[in-house]
């Protein structure tokens, strides 16, 4: 079983009065990608500052890559790399320069091959000699992130690592990402964007108000939603005719020669549904299965649209 490369059990942690963490339990399995999700004031800055030994629990446990945050921060710190939402890159400094930097701060051997390859894998070889300053938001975030490389961190934490990129960026930093994994990196994800997280994470946890109000794969969280429909598309008229009332509760739609049919999207209910038009001796053109996106889920569970998640 592959082991925790988190572990946080009862979390607390308030500002006064104001509660900001009611005691929330996380466990992010090592190799994979975990993503926060939740408003603005949900707790998530928190979570990670707490998580980075950058502020300390009222409460509850919390280990990173084994130690504990609280008795071991040194350790802590040496196995974990942050990448803020903000590129924390020298703009005066050229790109090689920045890495230079980070190898001298982390006292790093044979620091100028890992520059070569960091450049190489980045894209960044031939921006390298110019200063960061001419670079767009894009190259700074690759910088950002090849800058946190440089000790070979294996748990590295992203807030909101492609606000501000235009799509095509954002679908660069997305491969990064996905090959940090494939090499082993854990990675422990916030961001705005529900798409990204859909895309990326292997687990999502849902935080509101200081409390986790769900936590599942992207499709687990999905199907907690009602709504997940199958979509059947007739060749004729006579078909849907036929098939519609096989299936209470479903809806058609006549212009387009569709049925709409709740269901949970299983094996076993598809396979039911499916027998059911063999028996009438029917067969649909196409048939499709529609489950709600994660911002169905977040505004179910939150009660906040997505924007209040910008």
């Amino acid at each position: 079983m592959t082991s925790s490369a988190i572990a946080v059990s009862g979390l607390r942690k308030a500002f006064g009065d104001k509660v900001v963490l009611g005691g929330i339990d996380l466990d992010v399995r090592a190799g994979t990608i975990f993503s926060l999700l939740g408003p603005n004031g949900a707790g998530k800055t928190t979570t990670v500052n707490v998580l980075t030994t950058l502020m300390k629990a009222d409460g509850g446990t919390v280990r990173v890559a084994g130690h504990d945050v609280a008795t071991d921060a040194k350790a802590v710190r040496a196995a974990i790399g942050v990448t803020g939402q903000f590129a924390a890159v020298d703009e005066l400094l050229t790109g090689q320069e920045n890495l230079q930097l980070m190898v001298d701060l982390n006292g790093v051997q044979d620091g100028r091959r890992i520059i070569a390859e960091l450049l190489e894998r980045f894209e960044l070889a031939e921006s390298a000699q110019k200063p960061v300053s001419t670079y767009s938001g894009g190259m700074r975030r690759k910088l950002d992130l090849a800058m946190t490389l440089v000790g070979d961190p294996r748990i590295i934490f992203l807030d909101e690592p492609t606000t501000g990129l235009d799509p095509r960026s954002r679908r660069t930093m997305w491969s990064i990402i996905r090959d940090l994994v494939a090499d082993g990196v854990t990675i422990f994800l916030t961001t705005q964007y529900l798409e990204e997280a859909d895309q990326l994470a292997d687990r999502i946890a849902v935080l509101d108000q200081g409390r986790l109000v769900a936590q599942g794969t992207p499709g687990e969280l999905k199907r907690q939603i009602p709504g997940t429909h199958v979509r059947l598309r007739f060749a004729t008229a006579h078909g849907l005719d036929a098939a519609a009332p096989l299936f209470p509760g479903s809806t058609r739609a006549d212009d387009g020669l569709t049925l709409r049919v709740p269901g949970d999207g299983g094996t076993a209910s598809l396979r039911a549904l499916l027998d059911r038009l063999d028996e009438n001796s029917l067969s649909a053109e196409e048939f499709s299965v529609h489950t709600p996106d994660l911002d169905d889920v977040f505004l179910a569970l939150t009660g906040h649209t997505t924007e209040a998640a910008k």
